[in-house]
């Protein structure tokens, strides 16, 4: 257990990410590619068989023909080393010819030869019975003086024995059976139905003076699996592991990654939003998935809150004009009141229904802040603050001129800063641009250091007996967010100051939380 343990981690720790796509092409070109493997290992595997018998028909000729050699004359210096001889039969391309025909009758062989095949008679009748080899010795004239039941006969109508007789050196593949004889097994493997002949001429003197002709049938394809069914099973069992490495690179790369996810999005359904960490075999696209689906679930989760939250402020704020609304109406209708009484009544309700117009405009601008998309270009500030000065609180502009944001936005958010300026009782401002930086600063009294964590909260207001609404700030943050700047609340000796940061590039950055003024 702590092996494959520490192969997990070790394997977590280097693994590669993949794609689905180059995970599911791996796996499907692998499955359809083993049927053809098989197939063409099997047909590898018998013409390894094929070759390996005719390598063996060659070393037998090559010693029969040497021992023929030195019995037809021991005086023969031996030749050259001659050079190897490699099996060249392909079973795939060689053609098989029709099975050995019967000899045919033949003259009386050469002297010398047939006394050198009585001779070997033994030799070969000792070494077909060891190798199960056919083995034939035959003069010049092709006429067999040794091996067989057909001494005497003649095969110089065969077309490896003429090609022996001109000194070549030839190995045929026939058939083992005459025509209208088959096996069962031949449509499993073709080797079956064939037997390896080969023969080799005896040179003496750079002229043939005999020939070896040899047969036998290779070795059978269930035979040689049986033989090497060690080898074969270890093939077997690392194909079978292939498989099942392929299959769990399958499952920890798409199917239990995208399994958990599901889990996750019934967590998600039910209230919860912790979302786990995308797994380390996880294919990209599933990481890719698992990222994007904790930034949904994330921003689900505020979105929640704000909307709960937002609910619970604007009943709030709501309750309040409305039951000092109705608590006159209720004692206009049923009492007596002088006109001054009456009239102070129903300020205090006109009052109230002007706060609620007011609430209700800033939540329709909050609600155009919160959905509006982002816009590029740039703005003069100058131009901006020359259009906003009413002349009760002017606005000191230092350094800058051109800034990366639009000049709308710009401008109702240095008109919220300034409503709130002149609530608080200031007289002057003060813009200063810094690259891509606007600080926002007034000479009025400050923020109080206990207001300052919850002056973006909505509906949060010191000012609420002079008609502040709470809102002002939210919308400028929501407004800068969408158009990928921010801004923040820095406190300085003076107070407080209010930054806002621009984004060069014009990509989104998340509006910092900050207080107003």
């Amino acid at each position: 257990m702590r092996l494959i343990a520490g192969v997990k981690r070790v394997a977590k720790r280097y693994w590669p990410a993949l794609s689905i796509r180059a995970i599911l092409l791996a796996t499907f070109v692998f499955v359809a590619a083993l049927p053809g493997v098989a197939a063409l290992g099997l047909r590898v595997y018998e013409n390894t068989l094929v070759q390996q018998t005719e390598a063996e028909l060659i070393a037998q000729g090559a010693v029969l023909a040497s021992v023929y050699r030195a019995a037809w004359d021991d005086r023969v210096p031996p030749p050259r080393a001659p050079a190897p001889e490699p099996p060249r039969i392909d079973l795939r391309t060689d053609p098989v010819l029709p099975a050995l025909p019967r000899a045919a009758p033949g003259g009386p062989a050469e002297p010398r030869a047939a006394a050198i095949g009585a001779s070997l008679a033994p030799v070969l009748r000792d070494a077909a019975a060891v190798t199960l080899s056919g083995m034939r010795l035959l003069d010049a004239n092709g006429v067999v003086v040794a091996g067989g039941r057909d001494v005497g006969q003649s095969y110089a109508a065969l077309d490896e024995v003429r090609r022996a007789r001109r000194g070549r050196v030839t190995t045929t593949l026939r058939l083992r059976w005459n025509e209208g004889s088959s096996s069962p097994l031949e449509w499993v493997s073709r080797a079956v139905a064939i037997r390896v002949h080969h023969v080799r001429p005896v040179m003496v003197d750079g002229r043939v003076v005999g020939m070896v002709m040899l047969s036998r049938s290779p070795r059978g394809l269930f035979v040689g699996l049986y033989q090497d069914r060690g080898k074969i099973l270890v093939g077997i069992v690392a194909i079978f592991c292939t498989l099942l490495l392929l299959a769990g690179l399958l499952s920890r790369g798409i199917a239990r990654p995208i399994r958990d996810l599901t889990r996750a999005t019934e967590r998600v359904a039910n209230g919860e939003t912790q979302i786990p960490e995308a797994p380390a075999t996880a294919a990209i696209e599933i990481r890719e998935l698992y990222a994007h689906f904790a930034t949904m679930a994330a921003r689900i989760d505020t979105r929640a809150r704000y909307l709960r939250d937002f609910a619970a402020a604007m009943s709030h704020e709501f309750k309040t004009p409305l039951t000092g609304i109705r608590g006159a109406l209720e004692l206009l209708g049923e009492h007596e009141m002088t006109p001054a009484e009456r009239d102070r009544f129903l300020a205090n309700a006109g009052a109230d229904t002007q706060r609620l117009d007011r609430l209700v405009g800033r939540l329709l601008e909050l609600a155009r802040a919160d959905m509006a998309s982002g816009r590029g270009g740039t703005c003069d500030i100058r131009a901006i603050v020359a259009g906003l000065e009413d002349g009760h609180l002017p606005i000191a502009v230092t350094a800058g001129a051109t800034v990366p944001i639009d000049g709308e936005t710009l401008a109702a958010v240095l008109r919220i800063l300034l409503d709130n300026s002149r609530q608080a009782g200031a007289t002057a401002a003060t813009l200063t641009a810094n690259e891509a930086v606007l600080r926002y600063g007034d000479d009025g009294p400050g923020i109080p250091p206990g207001d300052r964590d919850r002056i973006f909260e909505p509906f949060f207001t010191s000012r609420r007996a002079s008609g502040g609404t709470g809102l002002g700030l939210p919308i400028a943050r929501s407004l800068l967010s969408a158009a990928g700047a921010s801004i923040v609340l820095v406190p300085s000796a003076t107070g407080a100051a209010f930054e806002i940061a621009l984004s060069v590039d014009g990509g989104a950055q998340p509006a910092g939380r900050t207080s107003r003024s």
